[in-house]
């Protein structure tokens, strides 16, 4: 039996303030987020750094998304300060196996992350040294971006070659498409603005995972 499909909160700011907001309101309504980290460089945007993370408890568990050059360079600071796992992109370095060795020698969890262009076959020699593979349905670095729908194609390609390993999306998912997103098979939504940008995120986060399961009924359908 399959687990059911989990849908994460993806938490983005360059406020401190904002940080905690969001961190307090996702205490209220699960248990695990994942905090999108940018340095103005791999994406126009910057955000929060470990050392925001560091200067804020939570209740919460959680990873690291790394939209940043050398994600080598980050990764003992975030499990210092708490991480359970890092997400980096393929794009963003020219040595992935370093980077996946470097954080298994750190007992860290290890995603790829790929861009909307990048094809499967570059990423599939990696697939089974990690333990998750998250394709982007946006352009990343900004909350609301256009969701780029050709993307599910991939996650169909991955899912067809029976490697097994986890299969996540990110970018521009909401109540409108959700349901589509979770019927082609994937095992983790990520869902930023259709949760935080909204009055209530703790009733918004509910729907949507109450979609999701809906269209995970019907995968493949």
């Amino acid at each position: 039996m399959t687990n059911p499909i989990q849908v994460v909160p993806a938490i983005l700011t360059e406020d401190p303030r904002v940080l905690e907001t969001m961190v307090r309101q996702a205490e209220s309504f699960t248990t695990y987020v994942q905090f999108d980290i940018m340095d103005g460089r791999f994406v126009p945007s910057r955000s929060i750094t470990s050392e925001h993370l560091a200067a804020l408890p939570m209740k919460l568990s959680w990873e690291a998304h790394l939209m940043v050059e050398n994600p080598e360079d980050y990764l003992e600071g975030f499990r210092r300060v708490g991480a359970q796992k890092v997400v980096f992109h393929y794009e963003a370095t020219s040595s992935p196996d370093e980077v996946i060795s470097l954080s298994r020698n750190l007992s860290l969890g290890v995603g790829l992350a790929v861009n909307p262009e990048t094809p499967v076959s570059v990423i599939r020699p990696l697939v089974g040294k990690v333990d998750s593979v998250l394709f982007l349905t946006v352009h990343p670095g900004f909350y609301g971006s256009q969701f780029i729908p050709e993307v599910l194609d991939k996650v169909v390609e991955l899912r067809s070659t029976g490697l097994g390993v986890e299969i996540s999306v990110d970018g521009g998912i909401g109540e409108s498409n959700i349901t589509e997103v979770a019927r082609v098979g994937v095992d983790v939504i990520y869902v930023g603005s259709a949760i935080f940008l909204q009055p209530q995120p703790a009733e918004s986060f509910r729907r949507l995972l109450a979609l999701a399961r809906e269209g995970s009924q019907h995968r493949g359908g």
